[in-house]
C-alpha cells in the first residue's frame, strides 16, 4: 500500500528533530536517483521560496492617538500619500504609492525606512469634529512609536510569470525592467523549481491558514489572491505555462527584517516592493513528493511581446533555457535577466528548512482550500450614461 503522511504525525517529528528537511532544489536532485515512493519514505517536508518584486502589498499603520485627537483625512508619509478611510488614525500605505514631487520614492520605501528604524515625517488633515477637535499634525514616527504595522498583500508569489520581450524599433520601460528593442533582451520572474506555487500546482497543501516564511518573520496565506486564475494552460507536467494562482499574506512587520522587504524603482515606470515568501509543502504521499520534484527543464512559460498591444503570445520556453543565459524565439537568440533574485530565494528556502529543523516552525493544515476553476473578467469601457 502506497505510503501516506498527514500533518500531525510529520509535526511531530519536526518536534522530535526527527524529521527529515530538503530544499525544492535538494528534492529535485534526489529524484534523480529516486522515485515518488522513496521520496515520500524518506522526506518529511520541502521548502520552496521566491524574492522579487509584488507591486500589490503593503501596510496597515496605527499611529496612536493625538491630545487633543484627530480624526485622519489626509495622510502624508515622507510625503507619500496613504489611504485615510479607515479609522481615526488607521492608514494603508500601498507599495506603490509615490511623492509626486519625487516619484522614484514610494510607499515601499517608506515601509523599508520604518523596518530599518529610521524616523519618517507623518503629516496628516482632517475637518475637526466635537470628538475629533484637532485639525493638522505634523511630527515623527518610526516603527517604536506606532502600535501596530502589519504587512497585508492582496496579491503576492504568483504561481508563473511571464516572459517579456519587445519587438519594436523603440525601447520600453516597464514593470519587467527596460526592454530593449528588437528583442535584444528577455526579462522574467519567478525561482523556477524553488517558486512556492509550482511545487503545488494544484494547491493541495496551501490555502487559507498555511503557516509561512513571510518578509523574515513567520506569516500566513489569509486568502487566495487577487487576479487568481487556476484554468490558465498547462504542461504535460500540470504547471501552469504562464500566470495563474496567486496568494494574500499577512505578518508582523515588527518581526520582519529589510532584507526580506525592499523598495524598488523601476525607471520611468514606478514604484515596487520586493518580497521574500518561502511555503513549506508537507510530503504527504506519492503525488506530493512528484510535485515538489518538479525541475527546471520541466517547467515551461510563455514569452509575450510587452511592446505590441495585446502583449501577443510568441513562444514558450523552460526556466532551464531562462537560467542558462540566453533563449531561443522565432529562430533569434535572446539574453535573458531575471527580475528576480535567485541567490535570496535560496537564502530564504535554506532559513526556513533551518526553522523547521530547529523546532521554531511547524507545516499547518489548511483551514479551507482554495476555489477550484476560477477565471478572470476583464474592464471593458463604456459609454457614460448622459442622464
Amino acid at each position: 500500500m502506497p505510503k501516506t503522511k498527514t500533518y500531525e504525525e510529520i509535526n511531530q517529528k519536526l518536534r522530535q528533530g526527527k524529521a527529515v528537511v530538503l530544499t525544492a532544489e535538494e528534492v529535485t536532485q534526489m529524484a534523480q536517483h529516486a522515485s515518488p515512493a522513496e521520496i515520500v519514505e524518506k522526506v518529511d517536508v520541502v521548502t520552496t521560496a521566491t524574492f522579487g518584486a509584488m507591486c500589490s502589498s503593503g501596510a496597515i499603520i496605527n499611529f496612536g492617538h493625538t491630545n487633543p485627537p484627530i480624526r485622519m483625512e489626509k495622510i502624508r508619509l515622507n510625503g507619500v500619500p496613504c489611504y485615510e478611510g479607515l479609522a481615526a488614525v488607521d492608514s494603508y500605505i500601498g507599495a506603490t504609492a509615490c511623492d509626486p514631487e519625487n516619484p522614484s520614492y514610494g510607499g515601499a520605501h517608506v515601509i523599508q525606512d520604518l523596518l530599518e528604524g529610521k524616523d519618517v515625517l507623518l503629516e496628516a488633515w482632517g475637518k475637526g469634529t466635537d470628538c475629533y477637535p484637532r485639525k493638522y499634525i505634523r511630527t515623527k514616527i518610526n516603527i517604536k512609536t506606532i502600535n501596530e504595522f502589519t504587512l497585508f498583500n492582496p496579491r503576492n508569489a504568483y504561481q508563473n510569470y511571464n516572459v517579456a520581450v519587445n519587438t519594436t524599433k523603440k525601447m520600453i520601460h516597464t514593470y519587467m525592467g527596460t526592454l530593449l528593442p528588437n528583442m535584444r533582451n528577455a526579462t522574467y520572474s519567478t525561482s523556477g523549481e524553488l517558486s512556492p506555487l509550482l511545487n503545488d500546482p494544484d494547491l493541495r497543501t496551501i490555502g487559507i491558514g498555511t503557516r509561512i516564511f513571510l518578509g523574515g518573520a513567520q506569516g500566513f496565506v489569509i486568502w487566495n489572491g487577487t487576479q487568481f486564475h487556476t484554468t490558465k494552460p498547462k504542461n504535460e507536467y500540470g504547471v501552469p505555462v504562464t500566470n495563474a494562482a496567486t496568494i494574500a499574506v499577512i505578518g508582523n512587520l515588527k518581526e520582519m527584517s529589510p532584507e526580506y522587504l525592499q523598495g524598488v524603482y523601476y525607471d520611468k515606470y514606478g514604484v515596487s516592493m520586493f518580497i521574500g515568501i518561502g511555503i513549506p509543502v508537507p510530503i504527504l504521499d506519492e503525488d506530493m513528493a512528484r510535485r515538489v520534484s518538479i525541475a527546471n527543464s520541466q517547467i515551461e512559460t510563455s514569452v509575450l511581446d510587452y511592446g505590441t498591444v495585446g502583449q501577443p503570445k510568441l513562444g514558450q520556453v523552460t526556466y532551464e533555457q531562462l537560467q542558462s543565459g540566453s533563449i531561443k524565439v522565432k529562430g533569434k537568440k535572446i539574453r535573458t535577466a531575471p527580475v528576480s533574485s535567485l541567490a535570496k530565494a535560496r537564502k530564504i528556502a535554506d532559513e526556513l528548512k533551518a526553522w523547521l529543523q530547529n523546532g521554531k516552525f511547524e507545516i499547518t493544515q489548511p483551514v479551507q482550500m482554495f476555489p477550484k476553476n476560477t477565471s478572470l473578467n476583464s474592464l471593458k469601457e463604456t459609454e457614460a450614461d448622459n442622464d
